[in-house]
């Protein structure tokens, strides 16, 4: 059984920073081919621009929300490495509700940033590992993996946008996988909780009471560092991993094990 992702080419998406560079950069280390993607330029040239003109880094900069640039994004890998194989939606937004509030529009922000730009971009990337499979009738096509929420099953009302939108993002992977199972394409994702996620990490620099409540309430007893999210994803893109597909693969410490917490789980 192989792990191995060598010479497999994979676009990642929100990956200036957190959780989607500790996937691209662990891929890299691994020996993968990678299309850094994200809408802040500004931070994926700081990152990578000194390795990014050749080799296996690439970057691409735009909002994804938009159907041309999802286009370009695929032109562009396809112009570096000649082909995709692997599809990480990384790409996520994570902001307050107010759920008595009807001129509150984080619902349809949240369903729109971490739903359906994922579902577009998972369609066109798949309709292109579908045309470059043409002809090869044995072996893995490609894998496609979404970063979910352990906050897609549990209640905190402050996260009624997100908590919708990455319930979706859990349907809409096991829907895609039936979809794409006759095309050899797998699809699978991550649910995570107590992971140090860049915007965690932002709520813990105006909250530091709440680091002391999220690792009392994981049984682990510790928040993850972003890296050991990028194991599993390495796992279901790998031929490791070529039986599963629909799969929800929970991260979390066992947080999600435990009595629902007032802090959220991102």
């Amino acid at each position: 059984m192989s792990f191995s992702i060598a010479g497999k080419t994979a676009i990642i998406t929100g990956s200036a920073h957190g959780i989607g560079l500790a996937i691209g950069r662990h891929f890299v280390d691994h020996g993968a081919n990678v299309m850094f993607a994200d809408i802040d330029e500004k931070r994926l040239e700081a990152e990578l621009g000194a390795r990014s003109d050749e080799g296996s880094v690439r970057y691409f900069a735009g909002d994804l929300r938009e159907k041309l640039t999802i286009n370009n994004l695929i032109s562009a890998t396809i112009d570096a490495f000649d082909q995709v194989d692997i599809l990480v939606n990384g790409s996520r937004q994570v902001m307050p509700s107010d759920p008595l509030n009807p001129d509150d529009h984080s619902v349809d922000e949240m369903l729109q940033q971490n739903l359906m730009t994922s579902l577009k971009l998972s369609q066109m990337v798949g309709r292109r590992m579908i045309k470059q499979a043409e002809g090869r009738e044995e072996g893995q096509v490609g894998s496609i993996i979404n970063l979910s929420s352990i906050a897609a099953h549990r209640t905190h009302p402050d996260l009624l946008g997100y908590s919708i939108a990455t319930a979706a993002l859990d349907q809409m992977t096991r829907s895609l996988a039936v979809a794409l199972a006759p095309e050899r394409i797998r699809v699978n994702a991550v649910a995570f909780g107590s992971v140090m996620s860049a915007s965690l990490k932002d709520t813990l620099k105006d909250n530091r009471e709440c680091r002391a409540e999220i690792e009392d309430c994981t049984p682990l007893g510790r928040i993850a560092a972003p890296g050991e999210l990028a194991d599993a994803v390495q796992f279901l893109a790998s031929e490791g991993a070529g039986f599963m597909t629909g799969q929800i693969v929970t991260l979390d410490g066992g947080r999600s094990l435990v009595d629902p917490v007032s802090t959220p789980a991102h």
